[in-house]
């Protein structure tokens, strides 16, 4: 399967998915705003795929809301088959996606150190220019 192909299909799933999981989080009693689906990884035979999902805040319930999740996702499957017509509907796996918290922390980290020293914050990046310094006039 083509690579641009897989990516559209892949973004198509995970529209419909996030849908399914808002819906399915509001009806088990679960926070569904603390819930991100941010990627579908689809095998390039469609067979499977990887749901990356995102929990907000909610720390010592995560393991329950990816169970809930893990459950259910056979219905999952089955409503995601109404709405997206493929060849074969890929068996869905979730797991939790700690990459935009990684990003906060190091942002919180960056933050901290132009706060701790102002004048790094006020110098602007260096850029290197490989001609620096060099006379050019002949």
């Amino acid at each position: 399967m083509k690579a641009d192909r897989l990516k559209r299909v892949n973004e198509l799933l995970r529209r419909e998915i996030a849908e399914l999981v808002f819906r399915l989080a509001s009806k088990s009693g679960l926070d569904s705003s603390a819930v991100t689906v941010n990627q579908v990884i689809t095998s390039s035979n469609l067979r499977n795929a990887r749901v990356l999902i995102s929990i907000r805040d909610h720390e010592s319930e995560r393991p329950h809301i990816l169970n809930v999740l893990q459950r259910n996702h056979a219905k999952i499957q089955s409503e995601m088959s109404r709405n997206v017509i493929l060849k074969y509907t890929p068996r869905l796996t979730f797991e939790l996606d700690t990459s935009l918290e990684e990003g906060d922390r190091v942002l919180a980290l960056i933050s901290e150190m132009e706060a701790a020293d102002p004048a790094m914050a006020d110098q602007p990046a260096e850029a290197s220019n490989p001609d620096e310094g060099v006379d050019t006039q002949k």
